[in-house]
């Protein structure tokens, strides 16, 4: 199982499935990632902690633990 956190800066992946239960996948879903969308990675910060991507055009940073809650291929 390949996580978003796992993706490497400048590639391009797509949601398979989202981890999680309650309030935090529903913050996810919230900011635009669903199953079938693509996302570009742009940046990991230097610790790894946030991940900065692109979805749907617009960007957003991703705390590395909510980017291990997305399965991705």
């Amino acid at each position: 199982m390949k996580t978003l956190k796992d993706a490497k800066v400048k590639q391009t992946v797509k949601v398979v499935k989202l981890h999680g239960e309650g309030a935090v996948k529903r913050r996810i879903m919230d900011m635009g990632i669903t199953k079938g969308v693509e996302i570009y990675v742009r940046k990991v910060a230097p610790l790894g902690d946030p991940v900065e991507v692109t979805v749907r055009g617009y960007e957003l940073s991703l705390r590395k633990a909510d980017a291990e809650m997305v399965e991705v291929e």
